[in-house]
């Protein structure tokens, strides 16, 4: 009978430690709180917290809306670049001449052409649309460039918007 109540008081310190770790844990949560308020109330300190969510809920909004505008007039940026250097001519050595295509988030931009050989250095530029040539028939070189602009960014600022 002595080894079964000394059982049961063992059991019984055990659980009421476990409980008074959890009620001291909590009492010290509390005290936190309280102390982080000038209101003695916990109703009132609550209450304040909520209204200060409702706010940062406001701020956070705001924040989303301006980075849509951002986003929007982001677009208008370059965000694509493809360069490719090539030999056009078979008489000059070297990779001397270039094709740069610069593109924003809605592949308009611009294809610049330099052509090399040894006599002079010639620069072209032609409008892109939409990621095709307009006016211009746009060569084999500056295609591979505008791929090449494509294939380093494949998602622009508005694409990576609609993830967010």
């Amino acid at each position: 009978m002595d080894s079964a109540l000394i059982i049961i008081l063992t059991g019984i310190i055990i659980y009421l430690s476990i409980l008074t770790y959890y009620l001291n844990k909590y009492k010290m949560l509390l005290t936190k709180l309280v102390n982080f308020s000038s209101k003695e109330n916990l109703a009132d300190i609550l209450n304040s917290i909520l209204v200060k969510l409702d706010g940062d809920k406001e701020n956070i909004n705001h924040i989303k809306d301006e980075i849509q505008r951002q986003s929007v007039r982001n677009l208008g940026f370059i965000q694509r670049v493809g360069i490719l250097r090539y030999n056009p001519f078979s008489d000059t050595g070297g990779d001397q001449s270039f094709v740069m295509a610069l593109l924003n988030g809605e592949d308009t931009g611009i294809v610049l052409t330099s052509l090399h050989n040894r006599g002079q250095s010639r620069w072209y530029a032609k409008n892109v649309r939409h990621g095709k040539g307009v006016g211009h028939e746009l060569s084999k070189e500056e295609e591979k460039a505008i791929k090449m602009a494509y294939e380093a960014n494949k998602k622009t600022v508005k694409e990576n918007l609609n993830e967010f």
